[in-house]
């Protein structure tokens, strides 16, 4: 599916999500990559494949302590 060089990760390798952007539409919170996942905003995915990978934040992102 990749056109260009170097080319994207796979879609079944680990750094999948680093492929160049073909598509993106925030205001519906999905990106296409060029190695053709979808990329949600809440952070989880569709490989081509069909196959969904569950949102992924980083734990305690976002929370702050008050003194």
């Amino acid at each position: 599916m990749c056109q260009h060089q170097p080319p994207c990760p796979s879609a079944v390798s680990a750094d999948r999500e680093s492929a160049r952007l073909v598509a993106h539409h925030p205001e519906q919170g999905w990106s296409l990559l060029c190695n053709g996942v979808v990329l949600f905003e809440d952070t989880g995915e569709l490989l081509p494949d069909g196959q969904v990978i569950a949102p992924h934040r980083p734990v305690g992102a976002g929370l702050t302590t008050a003194a």
